[in-house]
């Protein structure tokens, strides 16, 4: 297996997410093939133009190891009643899994425990070319395949945020509901990352489509 390591780049006017390759820190990337594989064939079988909360991207830019092969701009769910603020830049698999994930977990979760309706979801990160946790020469982060989304906080339609930062282990009701949030996760995304895994996620739900293992089956929740 072929390895690549890009090395720090300067450029004197770029294009913002260009920019945020260029001037990151370095990272390792590995050849795989399974990555374009999956894009194309949800492209193929998932029509993702009948949504008008989804805009397709020309280009990510940055090296050529990182971005996908058509990711989109996602700025809320399929039926539109939850926003995504800001968009979220996906690739295709990621958007049919948030909305399930949206649909299924977080808004029964809404009703449940807050008693009311959710109409917002607070995007802390999502396709960024830099490394994991943006140490440098560590591995490309699954951001930089557009194929990962941090949720910061869950805004509900009486006006309350629920943060992950200070909801986790906030009131009874803010506990539950983002606990459950937590656990449906684990059931939709390979890889779920929240305040129990490490310091770097303190404050928000990192979700992506990553595959572990040998036979790429292995889920991470944390």
């Amino acid at each position: 297996m072929r390895l690549y390591r890009y090395a720090l780049i300067v450029a004197v006017v770029v294009p913002p997410l260009v920019a945020a390759c260029t001037k990151g820190p370095n990272f390792v990337a590995q050849e795989e093939p399974w990555r374009v594989t999956a894009e194309r064939a949800c492209l193929e079988s998932t029509n993702l133009a009948k949504s008008p909360f989804l805009t397709a991207r020309s280009s990510l830019g940055g090296p050529s190891v990182c971005g996908a092969l058509k990711p989109y701009d996602m700025a809320g769910t399929i039926s539109g009643r939850v926003r995504l603020a800001p968009a979220a830049t996906l690739q295709c698999q990621m958007i049919p899994t948030v909305d399930r994930w949206v649909v299924e977990v977080v808004e029964p979760a809404a009703q449940r425990y807050l008693q009311t309706q959710l109409v917002e979801l607070k995007v802390a990160a999502s396709y960024s070319c830099r490394p994991m946790n943006g140490i440098a020469g560590g591995k490309l982060s699954e951001h930089g395949h557009a194929n990962a989304v941090d949720i910061a906080a869950f805004v509900l339609a009486d006006g309350r945020s629920v943060s992950v930062k200070s909801g986790w282990h906030g009131g009874q009701s803010e506990r539950d509901f983002l606990h459950a949030v937590h656990r449906g996760a684990c059931e939709n995304f390979t890889t779920v990352l929240g305040p129990n895994a490490d310091g770097y996620h303190k404050d928000h739900f990192h979700l992506d489509l990553a595959r572990h293992g040998k036979d790429g089956t292995h889920r991470v929740c944390q």
